[in-house]
């Protein structure tokens, strides 16, 4: 029996395959997000062990070890999620998962630190490519009444790698550093046996030619510049000759991209799915509230391990308090979302996001407190966060033409992950690096307040996500 039909407005009618277990294809799916979204976060945790087995390393190269996954996930998520529309989601997320998987167990026989680095660049091509998968296989999957929850649930996945990745770390990293990467092998392995058994393979509703080619390299070089200056603009200088280059190279490129994109019948973005109000804003607000969201999590990171005086593995547990509130509190956006508005479900968990920041800054002090001084601000982040990240995605892949689902999946993953350079960037820029406590305590202040600020205007971007209502017919 044919499965339910698929209806878009900005593209065919097309019958979607029937989902026998949905519950299983949305837990490998997450699962498999999951895994990519914690390696972001859970090798700064290894940092230090790293150097020291690498003893010949400098700082500088050190630094590559994180810089090159962020700069190549980000430079190529939209062209991956762009190919894996084309040629198939299901073989696009097995193939990303089994480079991804081989990988982490190249970094974790890594004997030199430009091998670790070239085996991390090789890590962020597979998590470029299966993670558009992987939401693009949720929304073009699963049956439409349980679409926007399991966006919701994929979404608060990847929030809780992000708070979990230091406490993980920390455990992993009494062992050996390497266990950091070796413990994605059994889980990837077992993820790809089951994602084959398991995953149903999409209709392909977009047959036409090859993807523009050349749009897609400029994409490339245009978000890897841009992601290239972020990263390294507090170790190099805003001024260095080289940030100016590639803010320089950015914009050219961009430039390229859209001239290329306006003139080539298969465009890597089309811009008629740019044209769709909820998916434009929330990348928008995507964006904006990612800026907070990195920023206070390595905020908090510093202050309770540089400040405090925690160790690696009390300040992950620490962190990982607020993001408990997300999955709870994602669950009760979703039954509100029957009644509230999207835009300002997300504008509420914004402006909680502001206001846990605050609270931390007019709570901290240099004598440890964490029950009373962080621990209270912190939660109530989590529970903004919990209101608002899985809702932007829900509402930006709600539209999205059943032949674009990856596509568009990647823009808005793109969104978040230059919004989280930009706002560990701004972290460090503010913060600096003084050892007089007085010194830090007041950048760390004006750090929380700023980020705060910054979550008040995705706030702001938040309630352009609601439909504007419509006159009623005379």
């Amino acid at each position: 029996m044919a499965g339910p039909m698929t209806v878009t407005r900005n593209g065919p009618t097309t019958p979607a395959p029937a989902v026998a277990r949905p519950g299983l294809v949305l837990l490998i799916l997450s699962g498999a997000a999951f895994m990519a979204s914690l390696d972001v976060f859970i090798v700064n945790v290894a940092f230090d062990d790293i150097g020291a087995d690498f003893a010949g390393a400098t700082l500088s190269q050190m630094s590559w070890i994180l810089n090159a996954y962020a700069i190549l996930y980000a430079a190529l998520l939209v062209p991956a999620g762009r190919i894996v529309d084309r040629y198939g989601r299901k073989g696009g997320f097995l193939l990303g998962l089994a480079i991804f998987t081989a990988a982490s167990a190249a970094c974790a026989a890594a004997q030199d630190v430009w091998w670790l680095v070239a085996f991390r660049a090789l890590q962020a091509v597979g998590a470029a490519i299966l993670t558009p998968a992987s939401l693009g296989l949720v929304v073009a999957t699963l049956p439409p009444e349980r679409r926007a929850r399991s966006v919701r649930i994929w979404a608060a996945t990847g929030a809780l790698a992000a708070a979990f990745g230091p406490a993980v770390g920390g455990l992993l990293v009494e062992a050996s550093w390497r266990w950091v990467f070796l413990v994605n092998v059994p889980v990837g392995v077992a993820a790809i046996i089951a994602g084959a058994i398991v995953l149903s393979r999409p209709r392909n509703v977009s047959a036409s030619g090859f993807p523009d080619a050349l749009g897609a390299l400029l994409l490339v070089v245009s978000v890897g510049a841009l992601t290239l200056a972020l990263v390294q603009g507090s170790e190099w200088g805003w001024t260095d000759a080289r940030i100016t280059g590639a803010w320089i190279i950015a914009g050219v490129a961009l430039v390229g991209f859209v001239l290329s994109s306006a003139r080539h019948p298969e465009p890597v973005i089309s811009p008629a799915l740019l044209r769709i109000r909820a998916f434009s804003v929330a990348n928008l607000t995507m964006l904006l509230f990612s800026i907070p969201f990195a920023g206070a999590l390595l905020a908090n990171i510093l202050w309770l391990q540089q400040v405090w005086g925690f160790s690696p593995i009390a300040t992950g547990l620490a962190v990982s308090t607020g993001p408990l509130m997300v999955p709870i509190f994602a669950a009760v956006s979703h039954r509100l979302s029957a009644r509230v508005p999207v835009g300002r479900l997300v504008a509420f968990g914004c402006v909680l996001f502001g206001l846990g920041s605050a609270l931390i800054a007019l709570s901290v002090d240099a004598t440890p407190d964490f029950a009373t001084e962080f621990l209270p601000g912190w939660l109530i982040g989590g529970v903004g966060v919990g209101f608002a990240l899985p809702s932007i995605l829900s509402s930006a892949t709600a539209d999205l033409p059943a032949d674009q689902a990856a596509t568009g999946s990647a823009v808005v993953n793109m969104s978040r992950q230059i919004g989280m350079s930009l706002g560990v960037s701004l972290l460090v820029a503010i913060i600096g690096t003084s050892a007089v406590y007085a010194d830090v305590h007041d950048s760390f202040l004006t750090a929380w307040w700023v980020l705060a600020g910054i979550a008040a205007l995705g706030a702001i971007s938040a309630l352009g996500m609601t439909p504007r209502a419509r006159p009623s017919a005379p």
